[in-house]
């Protein structure tokens, strides 16, 4: 398993090794210890969740209330998709810094997402699966997003197909409405929980 840092601190991409032969193919796309090794603990799943989109179809960016957030490991299992994380989190140094990644049924790339940091997805072929490891269950209340149009974010979207978006996510605040309102995670918070989780 290669692992790779992204851009945005917390996130790291995960490339594991096929295994191909006469019968099809063998992918872990989720190796605990490769994990572990990056972020310092182990991934509590509590949900796993599965997605399926037209092309075009845009999810996110989402992101949840920290502590106790959820983070996500995230991988595509059909189709191609093109994975953006983004920095939330107030007064991190690298605060409205993203990273894109293509996630998709060749390679098996996964995303890890850390708790605070925002989430989203662009479909590339129609039928597109995404899978998700979640920390936490559903929890609405604490469950939040920015629009994924946000110009100020200028987020990497294909130009076509015109982009299909849930009417929550369509009606979502731009990122610097989110910070002015109090809505995004404080940094402060998540490196706290994080270090709670490495120390067990």
């Amino acid at each position: 398993m290669e692992v790779r840092q992204l851009a945005v601190p917390d996130a790291y991409e995960f490339t594991p090794r096929s295994f191909p032969d006469h019968r099809g193919l063998f992918v872990a796309p989720f190796q605990e210890a490769a994990l572990v090794e990056a972020i310092g603990h182990p991934l509590h799943v509590a949900q796993t969740n599965h997605s399926v989109s037209r092309r075009g179809t845009i999810r996110g960016v989402h992101f949840a209330d920290t502590p106790p957030g959820q983070a996500k490991y995230v991988y595509c299992p059909r189709g191609a998709l093109l994975d953006v994380v983004v920095d939330l989190r107030v007064g991190s140094p690298a605060f409205g810094t993203w990273d894109a990644v293509r996630l998709d049924s060749v390679g098996y790339r996964a995303v890890y997402v850390a708790e605070g940091l925002g989430h989203a997805f662009v479909a590339l072929e129609d039928d597109t699966v995404m899978a998700y490891l979640c920390s936490t269950g559903y929890n609405p209340s604490a469950e939040h997003g920015i629009t994924p149009l946000d110009p100020e974010l200028d987020l990497p979207w294909p130009s076509q197909p015109e982009p299909i978006l849930s009417e929550k996510d369509a009606a979502a605040p731009a990122l610097a409405e989110a910070a002015a309102s109090g809505l995004l995670p404080r940094y402060a918070d998540c490196v706290a929980h994080y270090e709670k989780l490495r120390a067990g």
